[in-house]
């Protein structure tokens, strides 16, 4: 006969004495279990299971699925309400190309919601679904985070509902590549375990409060995952549900980064060792019209410097459009000077 003993057994012909008192450490654990609860409890009714359909997504006759069942989603990701009255903030990639997309509650509601803009520089999309008096989530300030904090990630990670996980801020200060080729600029790096199907979710902190929005992982890593700070939000928020995109300048240049050598900077009088190369100009572009040519170097647009074809990016922001600046440039080592009007990025756009 197999018998089982606990480790906490007493030894023979003794009695067990009682348990021993919680230390700190217990009370810390408490402490930490009250804080994630209360959390997900204040923010995992704002959270929605989102359900997309494609025009790419293959369809059998008829529009059913296998079996002649519904045609299933081509996609799922997360999202959640920002406000009472039915908006929704998810990421970019989660809806991108979808002809439906329909929001899960934990509560079992379910609704079909409309795209109301989207940024693919960002990540971000809004969405809006007819419902009142929703359970919303209080969007934060991530700039008050710091590292070692306590964040905790809700989402439906391949296909898990409701799924609750925490960690810390890793990092802060990080940038990402989004789907278009921008820059996103100040990203959380965090240790809460995100998979397929998070995309789309909330960061919250201890308070449930939404300080990001869950976006990727790298493959092969473990706990290295990331989320587009909510101060980002507050900026694309207003220009998606006003405009249904964010306008941004563009010039039309194709370029790359180019680290100059030490003579050229000193020679030049520059303040920073990079710039970009334009590669290829856009005719009638604004560029064109301002007289660029393909090896130009950019060094500076108005009184900013730009060392790296993010730098120019962030330049090109809306303020800029239709508003003429001066553009330096390097041309054969001399320096010149062109008056130059960027005007509104055209949607597809890969160019400045």
């Amino acid at each position: 006969m197999l018998t089982l003993l606990s480790a906490a057994s007493a030894e023979p012909g003794r009695e067990a004495g009682p348990l021993p008192e919680p230390d700190s450490r217990d009370d810390l654990l408490d402490a930490y279990s009250a804080a994630v609860v209360g959390a997900v409890e204040r923010v995992g009714p704002a959270v929605a299971h989102l359900e997309v359909w494609t025009r790419a997504a293959p369809r059998p006759a008829r529009g059913r699925g296998p079996g002649g069942g519904p045609q299933p989603p081509a996609g799922t990701g997360s999202g959640f309400a920002f406000t009472p009255d039915g908006f929704l903030l998810t990421n970019s990639h989660v809806v991108d190309g979808a002809t439906r997309v329909r929001a899960s509650f934990a509560d079992g509601a379910s609704y079909p919601a409309d795209i109301i803009g989207a940024d693919p520089d960002t990540d971000l999309a809004v969405l809006r679904i007819d419902a009142r008096s929703l359970v919303a989530a209080a969007l934060g300030d991530s700039a008050r985070l710091r590292a070692g904090q306590i964040v905790i990630a809700i989402g439906n990670p391949l296909g898990f509902a409701s799924t609750v996980t925490s960690g810390v801020v890793s990092a802060l200060g990080r940038t990402m590549r989004s789907q278009s080729g921008r820059l996103i600029d100040a990203v959380i790096q965090t240790d809460a375990a995100l998979n397929p199907g998070n995309s789309g979710g909330p960061l919250v902190d201890a308070r449930g409060t939404v300080i990001g929005i869950n976006t990727a992982i790298i493959a092969g890593a473990q706990g290295i995952c990331f989320a587009i700070p909510v101060n980002t939000a507050h900026f694309v928020i207003p220009q998606l549900i006003r405009e249904g995109r964010v306008r941004r300048g563009w010039i039309g240049v194709s370029g790359q980064t180019i680290q100059l050598s030490r003579r050229r900077v000193q020679v030049s009088h520059l303040t920073a060792p990079g710039a970009v190369l334009v590669t290829d100009v856009v005719p009638r572009s604004p560029a064109d019209r301002a007289g660029l040519r393909q090896r130009d170097i950019i060094v500076g647009l108005g009184e900013c410097v730009v060392a790296s074809v993010d730098d120019l990016q962030r330049l090109l922001n809306r303020e800029c459009i239709d508003r003429e600046v001066t553009m330096t440039v390097l041309r054969d080592g001399v320096h010149l000077l062109r008056a130059i009007t960027p005007i509104e990025s055209p949607a597809g756009r890969e160019s400045r």
